[in-house]
């Protein structure tokens, strides 16, 4: 036995969802797709000393029902952070997300597939705000000129961090296709990957057949499809084996997918942690999600079995 039937990988998710609310995450300005560049902005998104945010109630609303709906349990008390880190798409130089207490954790998803019907658990599930979009002149690597477009900076995002319970590109892709089949049905997330509304990111390690120690991870960045994920996947997992059979070391790294050529590519290194200096968000107060809040939106949510059966119909 060699090259890939060696090893056995170790998948986890990160699912980033645009939540379908009419205004962003923290202000009124419009979530409309395809405006003009930089029409829909105001001081708050966009950063300005003085301003103050607001928190969209549709937006926890969605969250709740998303996490009611994954079986996660949602924390009577969760928090909004500052997350660190420059980027040319974020106004703020900080992102308003949530780290430590998160609007839930601890759910599950069962992924339909045609022969099986494998569980994957869910470690949390927290609101932020979405950066902007980078327009380039050309290929990044080659670009004259690169242009920002602040429309969709805080527009309300949902992230959902799978646990690395997915064994095969094929399963991790039936999950993204189950998860996203939720949330259209929900109507959180209108889930149009080509747009964004959806992205992916994938992590994935590699370990001997029996081993319980994980591997080294790496980060495959920005997935927009079911067929992205599992090619960037299985490609990664060929990689990989390769490297480690030739007794080679497999960097903790950002990898980016070239669907073009079938291969990812090296993005930045994650050798050391990134210090997010995370700090409570001065400007917004504990969120309380009080029980009855809680029980009012359960009624929506209904049994899944029978949503996700049309994906096979």
């Amino acid at each position: 036995m060699g090259g890939t039937e060696r090893y056995e990988a170790v998948i986890g998710l990160e699912v980033h969802a645009q939540l379908a609310t009419a205004t962003k995450m923290f202000c009124g300005c419009s979530t409309a797709f395809g405006a003009e560049p930089n029409t829909q902005t105001c001081p708050v998104c966009q950063g300005m000393p003085g301003s103050l945010p607001v928190i969209n109630r549709r937006a926890v609303e969605f969250g709740i029902q998303t996490a009611l709906a994954l079986g996660c349990r949602v924390n009577a008390l969760n928090r909004f952070a500052r997350k660190h880190y420059y980027y040319p798409d974020m106004p703020k130089n900080y992102q308003i997300s949530q780290y430590e207490e998160p609007l839930a954790e601890h759910g599950r998803l069962v992924v339909e597939m045609a022969d099986a019907a494998p569980e994957v658990g869910i470690e949390r599930l927290h609101l932020e705000e979405d950066v902007g979009k980078l327009l380039h002149e050309g290929a990044l690597e080659t670009a004259t000129a690169s242009h920002v477009d602040f429309n969709r900076a805080g527009v309300p995002l949902m992230e959902i961090v799978s646990k690395p319970d997915i064994r095969s590109p094929e399963v991790a892709a039936a999950y993204l296709r189950t998860l996203r089949t939720i949330l259209i049905y929900l109507r959180v997330c209108d889930g149009n990957m080509e747009e964004g509304s959806m992205r992916c990111d994938a992590n994935i390690s590699l370990r001997p057949r029996g081993s319980t120690e994980l591997g080294t991870k790496v980060e495959i960045k920005n997935l927009n499809s079911f067929r992205n994920v599992q090619h960037a996947l299985e490609h990664e997992i060929e990689r990989q084996a390769r490297a480690l059979d030739a007794g080679l070391r497999i960097a903790q790294e950002t990898r980016l997918w070239d669907p073009e050529r079938g291969r990812t590519v090296s993005m930045r290194s994650k050798e050391y942690a990134h210090d997010y200096r995370y700090f409570p968000e001065p400007d917004l107060p504990p969120l309380d999600v009080a029980g009855d809040w809680v029980e009012s939106l359960r009624s929506g949510v209904v049994d899944l079995k029978w949503v996700v059966l049309v994906m096979f119909v």
